[in-house]
C-alpha cells in the first residue's frame, strides 16, 4: 500500500473542521446565512489558490509544500490549521445570533493554503 501524502492529508483535515464551522455557524449565527457560507467555502479557495501562485510567481517567491520530510516540526506547526478552524467554530456556540462570514472566509482561506500546498506536492 502506497503511503497517503501528508499534505494531501492536511488539506483534507483542514477542510473538515471548515465544514464544522459552516455547519456551527449556520445553526447558531444569524439565521439563513447557510447558502452564504457554502458559497464563501467554496469560491474563496478556489480563487485563492491560482491567485496567490500568481502573486507569489511575480514576487519571484518559491515556496516549497507546507509539510515536508526534511523538517518533521513542519507537521506540528502546520497541524495548527485544523485546530483553529476548530477552536473557531465553537465560536458560534458561545456566542449565537452573530454573522460568521468573516470567520468563515479566514478559514477558508486557512483551507486554500492547506489545498496549495497539497497540489505542490503533488506535482513535485
Amino acid at each position: 500500500m502506497k503511503r497517503i501524502e501528508p499534505n494531501l492529508l492536511l488539506a483534507v483535515a483542514t477542510a473538515i473542521p471548515l465544514i464544522l464551522l459552516i455547519a456551527t455557524a449556520s445553526l447558531f449565527g444569524a439565521p439563513g446565512q447557510l447558502l452564504k457560507y457554502l458559497a464563501i467555502a467554496v469560491i474563496v479557495p478556489a480563487a485563492f489558490v491560482p491567485l496567490n501562485a500568481l502573486m507569489a510567481k511575480r514576487m519571484g517567491l518559491r515556496r516549497p509544500p507546507m509539510i515536508h520530510p526534511d523538517a518533521a516540526s513542519t507537521a506540528v506547526w502546520a497541524s495548527l490549521f485544523p485546530a483553529l478552524i476548530i477552536l473557531a467554530a465553537g465560536a458560534p456556540v458561545i456566542f449565537p445570533g452573530h454573522d460568521y462570514g468573516l470567520l468563515v472566509i479566514i478559514a477558508a482561506v486557512f483551507f486554500g493554503g492547506t489545498a496549495e500546498s497539497a497540489i505542490k506536492a503533488a506535482r513535485g
